[in-house]
C-alpha cells in the first residue's frame, strides 16, 4: 500500500506535510524556517524532500518545535537529527518524555468510536531520548526564531502539550489540543472531512485539563487552525466548530467511561 503523503500551503509562510494520519508544519522565519513536530518514523525522507523543495538542497531548520512528544509527533526526529544539528524546543513538563526519563501513560483502546482507537494498544508510549538537544521553551511565552509568535500551555493530552499562536494573522498551530478529524475513527481519518473534535481520546489522560485548554484556545478566536491531525480549518466553520466543542465538550470529546469516572469523583 502506498504511503499517503501530501504537501499544501496553510498561509503564505506555513506549509503542511501530511504523512499517513499526522501533520507536520514548516514555518518561515526571519532567518530561515523551523519545523513543528516530527511525524512518524517513516516520514523522515518525505520531510527532508519537502523542506528542500521549499528552501533549497541541503537545507536545515533553525530549530524543531514540539507541541508534544507522542510517537506520531517525534518519530522521524532520530533520522532527521542525523542530518540536522539543531535544537529541539518543548514545554518544561514535556522534557522528561523527550530525554528518556518518563514514559507516557499507555493508550486506552476502550474509548470507542473506531478502529484507530481499537488499534491504539499497539502504539508506542515509551519516552524518546534526544539528549541535550532538547531545551525548554522560554518562560516568557516567546517562540525561538519566530518573532510575533507565542506558545500557549494546553495540557490535557499530555502534561506539557503546547500550541503556537501568531497574533498577526490569528493562525493557531494547535497540535493535538483539538483536531479537525475524528482521530479515533479509521473511516474518518481516511475521509479527512473537516470537523472540529477534541484531542485523540486514546492518548488523553486528563480531561478536565483538556477541556480548559480548548476553552483557552477558543478564546483566542483563531482565524486559521492547523492541527496535528486533519486538514487546516479557517473562518466561520472553524469558529462554529470551536464554539460547539467548548459548549458540548463532554459529549463530543470525553469517552463515556471517563465521563462516568469524573461524575463519581468527589467534588472539591
Amino acid at each position: 500500500m502506498a504511503i499517503v503523503t501530501t504537501v499544501d500551503r496553510v498561509t503564505h509562510d506555513i506549509t503542511r506535510l501530511r504523512h499517513l494520519f499526522v501533520n507536520v508544519y514548516f514555518v518561515h522565519s526571519e532567518g530561515g524556517w523551523v519545523l513543528v513536530d516530527g511525524a512518524l518514523s517513516k516520514a523522515a525522507d518525505d520531510i527532508r524532500e519537502a523542506a528542500e523543495s521549499q528552501f533549497g538542497e541541503g537545507t536545515s531548520p533553525e530549530a524543531i518545535l514540539l507541541t508534544h512528544g507522542h510517537f506520531d509527533h517525534v518519530g522521524a526526529l532520530d533520522n532527521l537529527l542525523g542530518l540536522w544539528d539543531v535544537p529541539i524546543y518543548a514545554h518544561q513538563n514535556e522534557l522528561p518524555h523527550l530525554t528518556g526519563q518518563r514514559d507516557y501513560p499507555p493508550p486506552d483502546p476502550l474509548v470507542g468510536k473506531g478502529a484507530m482507537a481499537l488499534m491504539s494498544f499497539l502504539y508506542p508510549h515509551k519516552a524518546a531520548d534526544f539528549g541535550n538537544r532538547v531545551k525548554a521553551l522560554p518562560t516568557d511565552g516567546g517562540v525561538p526564531f519566530l518573532p510575533g509568535w507565542r506558545w500557549i500551555a494546553t495540557p490535557g493530552h499530555t502534561d506539557g502539550h503546547v500550541s503556537f499562536f501568531h497574533d498577526g494573522d490569528r493562525c493557531l498551530i494547535a497540535g493535538d489540543a483539538f483536531v479537525t478529524v475524528q482521530q479515533e475513527s479509521l473511516y474518518d481519518v481516511a475521509r479527512q472531512e473537516e470537523e472540529v473534535h477534541g484531542p485523540p481520546a486514546y492518548f488523553t489522560p486528563d480531561w478536565p485539563a483538556a477541556r480548559a485548554s480548548v476553552e483557552r484556545l477558543a478564546a483566542l478566536y483563531p482565524e486559521i487552525a492547523a492541527t496535528g491531525h486533519g486538514k487546516p480549518m479557517r473562518g466561520q466553520s472553524l469558529a462554529e466548530g470551536l464554539e460547539r466543542l467548548v459548549r458540548d465538550f463532554d459529549e463530543i470529546a470525553v469517552p463515556q467511561k471517563d465521563r462516568d469516572e469524573l461524575a463519581e469523583s468527589p467534588q472539591i
